[in-house]
């Protein structure tokens, strides 16, 4: 077992995490297990990215994966919209929405914020508090936890107190010293694999929890951030989220035995997900592909109308559910040109109406599309 820190009682007798220097002393990953998943995930990382530079248009499909992993990290912190509301939240907010649709596209817009502001600013602490104050300024229930700063006082994960919480991490006067050692892990230890720091960089943050809220979503997009970072992928279309909502409590448990110098148990469960992820979004790919080469010979079907149909296919791509109005503002047409344009998709069978009962504020959905992410 590994030191990677220990619990100190403090002044209100409850006990807090004071983390060993990082990375842990007499770290190593050479186990048989951990070097077999780490080649295999390797080899499916390679296949995925050559898949993806075949799909036309990947920029409008990263949207997608994008909108998918905000979905499900908020679904690990309890959030119960979904993908669906997701994207119809971004053509028309109804009453019909959970209130908690607002996390997810808070964690959309940290993500985009993230991802271009490393074309032109280094992986950092300050890249990282940035991303941070995007995704809880202005969101539910959330102005008084500091966006954007590290914390000045003392939070704990689950439970109800100090006394009864499932894991102190540690007071505020260590997360300073904590953070910039997991900085200076991101440009340093280069003879360890990328997948192996990824996964180090996500538990050791999780367990300094910088932020008073947000650190399990800002710790998962920080999985991304330093991926892309690295070039693992030409495009972002790898994300770790669905994964862990998946074996939620697991993910929980293992960040306790990871704490109390169980690395590899953590490691291992890390590595199997990027190949399950890799999998999956292998998978997606493919049947992408597919779907748009069937979706494209309809077009061509069409005679005058096959321009502006494509430029509404290739939108549906990006934003799957819409109304009239949005086909209008992506394809430039009259309101009766775009309505004759949508009813044109239902009868070929790509929109389809979502609800058929409602005859006034209508949404159509890319239904066979939307279905490869959900």
């Amino acid at each position: 077992m590994l030191q990677i820190g220990k619990y100190v009682k403090q002044k209100g007798n409850y006990n807090a995490f004071i983390p060993d220097k990082f990375p842990p002393k007499g770290f190593t990953y050479y186990e048989p297990k951990i070097i077999k998943l780490l080649a295999d995930a390797n080899l499916l990382l390679g296949k995925l990215d050559s898949l993806t530079k075949l799909i036309p248009d990947i920029d409008f499909f990263i949207f997608m994966y994008i909108n998918k992993e905000a979905a499900f990290s908020s679904q690990v912190e309890g959030t119960k919209a979904n993908l669906t509301d997701a994207l119809q939240a971004e053509v028309e907010r109804t009453p019909d929405l959970p209130d908690d649709v607002d996390d997810i596209l808070h964690y959309i817009k940290a993500m985009n914020t993230g991802l271009e502001r490393l074309n032109s600013l280094p992986l950092s602490l300050r890249l990282i508090k940035e991303v941070h104050a995007t995704l809880l300024t202005g969101a539910r229930g959330t102005t008084s936890h500091q966006p954007g700063e590290f914390r000045n006082s003392q939070n704990w994960v689950m439970g109800t107190n100090l006394n009864d919480a499932r894991f102190v991490p540690p007071p505020p006067q260590y997360v300073l010293s904590a953070m910039g050692e997991l900085e200076k892990f991101f440009y340093s230890h280069k003879n360890i694999p990328t997948l192996i720091k990824a996964a180090l960089l996500h538990s050791q943050f999780e367990t300094i929890h910088p932020f008073l809220d947000g650190n399990g979503r800002s710790g998962r997009l920080l999985i991304t951030f330093y991926l892309c970072h690295q070039n693992v992928l030409e495009r972002p279309v790898l994300y770790f989220s669905e994964y862990l909502k998946k074996h939620r409590n697991k993910y929980f448990s293992l960040l306790d035995d990871y704490r109390k110098g169980s690395v590899s148990d953590w490691l291992i469960f890390f590595l199997e997900g990027v190949i399950q992820i890799c999998e999956k979004a292998i998978k997606t790919s493919d049947k992408i592909i597919d779907l748009r080469e069937k979706d494209l010979q309809k077009m061509s079907s069409l005679g005058r109308a096959s321009k502006n149909a494509m430029v509404l296919l290739k939108h549906l791509y990006k934003l799957p559910i819409v109304n009239v109005r949005k086909v209008e503002e992506a394809t430039g047409l009259s309101r009766e040109a775009a309505n004759r344009l949508v009813k044109r998709f239902c009868r070929e069978g790509i929109l389809v109406q979502k609800d058929q009962n409602v005859k006034y504020g209508r949404l159509f959905v890319y239904k066979d599309y939307l279905s490869l992410f959900e």
